[in-house]
């Protein structure tokens, strides 16, 4: 067992926080790559957050709920952040975060324009490795807005690459490495490479601050930051207590200079105010600029760097050093502690951390994989750690505001979020990405759970539980969806995940899964209460996180009536299901009795199953469910656009035993009601059932929305080139729409649906949320999976024709392996020498400086695979991970764990 298992291992059973888990979490990635812009901080009366907090303020002004920076780390509660500043001499600012440019600003929404990548990282971040690129001319931050702004949504993104400021490799490639020698002992290395032809010099900045937490409440107490000593600075925090930072010499030998300043807002530059004190937020910034008398000359404040001046050759690399641990013994001078903690020992620890993550992942990566599958599973699984962030958000006190700051707009306490009173987190959660979405969204982090689990299964636990927790979920039930507004609706995946999770786990921690099925007991009352306007068990739902799939928004219907969504209805016959199968684990383990609760789940599928067909979602000649728009008329109308809203309830499908079947006969409710309409009432008559495998006895049902016929028509369309089986995976929407737009024509309304395999044209959920084309990991996954299922079931007696139109039958194995291969090669270098994510961009595809560091993309091109919107979505595009294990037989179908709890026992 490697040295990192023996760390996480340990804490495999759930406990109440991170805190409580392990030490070694003491410290770790917790910062944000994007505080500025996000609904937190957002103070304004309009709610339009991106320009209440804009970039241009982020520098200037004291941030209430979090902290931002680059390769950011901090404690677990973000009071003290370690981070990175760098400035090349031509910049108009310090470079202290990742710009990006807002929704209104971009062509196809809110888009970071920077180079960075998480290549390496352990759960408990005793090791962690950063880099960034960053360009030696002028960062061109008013030619980026300019051009973007002047595209429209039919022209592509102009990206940073394209300004031409990387050309003759004019840039400094930038490294920070953490390791920690022990739980609060954290080592820091910088390594900046002078990548261009000539000599040139750059200012780095390893910067230090504490998160504010004393502008907000009268009389709260402020910790101090002060210089004691050329290398040395003291932190004295009421919680944290004592700590030092030592910084090392440059290479040249010379000491870096201490500069300090407050982390208070520039009131005088942002708001023509007095100032509250000489030395605010962005005062280093302006000193180092222009040298402004803007840092205290008496080396004291709440946020301070050691500034170096590195004059580094052509090809020639300068390391620098720093170490955050508890304070040493007074007395010893602080450049003799920066010799002794930076010397031959910094070294030993840095080395065995790397060796220790290079045995980690040896142990993760099967043996057939290739080498460039490895790294991609490996940078994949450092992105999703890197991600972490303390989310930091108490609902009541923004609404009402803080008593030592101006009263907040009357109309807030009406406004977004105003019914989520309770929300009070403050929390390490796994963010999608933390630039583009520095905030939890539901269903992205059921996927995060998912790959997390392979890697640090007590982490992947403690966020499904914390999602369900009395601070988070409603009263109501409801689970919040994202800060943005936290009663829209996410599809219910959460059971799914809690299962899968606990099976990766070794299918042993079943105090986490009783644990999480109790609360999602209240969380499917509440869709069943709320989500089926007319008691039929055909749900609603809204957008379900397709954003703009369809040709209205369907979380603000545009026109009268009621939308009845087949992909709502599936998702409720999926989370059935998984419920189902919860329920049936902890009976069969003797965990709890679970028998009324299984058949209950039951019953709801067997009522959904009915409704999906009595209500007329299932169109036969298209071989596809479609939404229904009945107006207040009474006219029902499908929206016949092909989507993935029509192949989602396929998705809902399981194996039970004979026992169940039996018991449920015995209830005689909806569900036996469903066997007796599918024949399957008499035991002694199951073997002739197709539904039906096994020896007497230890028979077996197929239990799915989709009767096999039907099953034979989706697969026909979604195995189908000309429509959802692109090279690289499954489309969100069918390539037939690319000559066949689908028109809507409704009470007045006109709108359109048509192939978009790229960025969108359409506005509706913003430019950078697109499934009108590209391919999305999350629905994937979700089919890849339930094609395991059926296979389960039928092994080989079933085959299907793939592609569609081949003549070519396979079993549905060989068809999931082909998807996970054709999703796996989304990031692996293909025959011609190219990744597809990385799409036309030569330096991305060629340049060795760049062609290994991956990034994953929120979605990919539809028809060439390259990578599109957010460009560190690991969240749920992290499941590449998940799959390169799944794909070379590292993981075991959840079926075989449950059957293994099934023949323990009998209801």
């Amino acid at each position: 067992m490697s040295a990192e298992r023996q760390r996480v291992d340990g804490f495999g059973r759930l406990e109440d926080g991170l805190r409580q888990a392990s030490d070694w979490y003491l410290w770790g990635p917790y910062v944000s790559e994007r505080q500025w812009g996000t609904v937190r901080e957002d103070y304004s009366a309009d709610g339009e957050a991106w320009d209440y907090l804009p970039h241009d303020h982020a520098r200037s002004r004291a941030y209430r709920w979090g902290e931002d920076g680059l390769a950011g780390f901090c404690d677990v509660e973000q009071r003290l952040c370690l981070g990175l500043a760098l400035w090349n001499g031509r910049d108009p600012i310090l470079k202290e975060r990742a710009f990006g440019l807002t929704g209104a600003e971009a062509n196809h929404g809110e888009d970071v324009k920077e180079y960075w990548w998480y290549l390496d990282a352990l759960p408990s971040h005793a090791w962690n490795r950063w880099r960034y690129h960053y360009p030696q001319a002028a960062f061109p931050y008013e030619n980026l807005r300019e051009v973007n702004g002047s595209r429209g949504k039919h022209d592509p993104e102009y990206e940073l690459l394209d300004t031409g400021v990387f050309d003759d490799d004019r840039y400094w490639i930038t490294e920070v490495c953490y390791a920690k020698a022990d739980p609060t002992d954290v080592l820091m290395t910088v390594r900046v490479t002078n990548a261009g032809p000539d000599a040139d010099t750059v200012h780095v900045l390893p910067t230090a601050w504490f998160r504010n937490t004393w502008s907000w409440d009268t009389d709260a107490p402020k910790p101090v930051l002060a210089g004691s000593g050329d290398s040395a600075i003291t932190a004295e925090h009421p919680f944290l207590g004592s700590l030092e930072l030592l910084a090392g010499p440059a290479p040249d030998g010379t000491s870096p200079l201490p500069l300090f300043c407050e982390n208070e807002t520039n009131v005088s530059r942002l708001f023509g105010a007095p100032p509250k004190t000489p030395y605010p937020k962005d005062g280093i910034n302006d000193h180092v600029i222009s040298g402004a008398p803007t840092v205290n000359p008496d080396q004291r404040g709440t946020k301070c760097a050691f500034w170096y001046r590195l004059r580094i050759a052509p090809g020639e690399t300068a390391e620098l050093r720093l170490r955050l641990r508890p304070a040493a013994t007074a007395g010893v001078p602080g450049g003799e502690r920066a010799a002794a903690a930076l010397g031959a020992g910094f070294d030993q620890v840095a080395t065995q951390r790397r060796a220790e993550a290079a045995e980690f992942y040896a142990e993760l990566t099967p043996a057939p994989a290739s080498p460039d599958e490895a790294m991609v599973m490996r940078q994949a699984f450092a992105g999703l750690l890197w991600s972490k962030q303390l989310y930091n958000y108490d609902v009541s006190r923004w609404l009402d505001g803080d008593p030592t700051q101006p009263p907040a707009p009357a109309g807030r306490k009406n406004g977004r979020n105003a019914r989520w009173r309770h929300f009070d987190s403050f929390d390490i959660m796994s963010m999608p990405d933390k630039w583009e979405y520095p905030w939890f969204a539901a269903w992205d982090l059921a996927f995060h759970c998912v790959a997390l689990a392979h890697v640090d299964p007590a982490f992947a636990k403690y966020q499904l539980i914390l999602l369900c927790r009395e601070w988070f979920q409603h009263p109501n039930g409801a689970l919040p969806a994202y800060e943005w507004d936290f009663g829209d609706v996410n599809p219910p995946v959460q059971a799914w995940a809690a299962l899968e999770v606990f099976v990766i786990d070794g299918g042993r921690d079943l105090d986490f899964l009783s644990r999480v099925f109790d609360k999602l007991l209240l969380n499917f009352a509440w869709w069943v209460n709320l989500e089926d306007a007319g008691g039929n068990n055909v749900f609603e739902g809204g957008f379900l996180g397709l954003d703009n799939i369809g040709p209205i928004d369907r979380s603000h219907l545009p026109v009268g009536g009621v939308l009845e969504q087949s992909d709502a209805t599936g998702w409720m016959a999926f989370y059935a299901i998984a419920m189902a199968a919860i329920a049936g684990v902890l009976q069969r383990a003797g965990q709890r009795p679970a028998v009324d609760l299984v058949i209950k789940f039951l019953e709801h599928f067997a009522a959904i199953s009915q409704a999906m067909d009595d209500q007329g979602l299932w169109d036969d000649a298209d071989g596809l469910y479609y939404d229904r728009l009945l107006t207040p008329d009474g006219t029902a109308v499908p929206l016949k656009y092909r989507s993935m809203v029509g192949v989602i309830p396929m998705l809902s499908a399981a194996v039970i035993d004979e026992g169940w079947i039996t018991e449920s006969l015995t209830v005689g409710k909806q569900f036996a009601g469903l066997l007796r309409r599918r024949g399957l009432t008499d035991p002694d008559q199951l073997g002739d059932q197709d539904l039906v495998r096994g020896a007497r006895g230890d028979r077996h049902l197929l239990l799915s929305v989709v009767s096999t016929d039907r099953l034979e028509k989706i697969f026909g369309k979604l195995f189908d080139n000309n429509e959802f089986l692109s090279p690289y995976g499954l489309r969100a929407l069918s390539a037939y729409h690319r000559d066949h737009p689908y028109q809507l024509n409704v009470e007045g309304l006109s709108a359109t649906v048509d192939y978009e395999p790229a960025e969108s044209t359409t506005g509706m959920f913003g430019g950078n949320s697109n499934w009108r084309g590209p391919l999305w990991f999350p629905l994937n996954y979700l089919v890849v999976s339930v094609l395991g299922r059926y296979y389960h079931f039928f092994g080989d007696e079933l085959t299907i024709e793939y592609p569609s139109g081949s003549g070519h039958r396979v079993p549905l194995d060989v068809i999931a392996m082909d998807l996970q291969d054709r999703l796996i090669s989304l990031f692996t270098v293909g025959h011609d020498g190219r990744r597809p994510c990385f799409g036309w961009v030569d330096r991305l595809q060629h340049d060795p400086a760049w062609k290994d560091n991956l990034l994953f993309n929120e979605y990919f091109h539809g028809d060439n695979g390259a990578g599109l919107g957010a460009s560190h979505q690991t969240g749920w595009t992290g499941l590449i991970a998940d799959v390169i294990r799944r794909r070379h037989g590292e993981v075991a179908p959840v079926g075989d764990i449950i059957s293994g709890f099934t023949r323990q026992t009998r209801p």
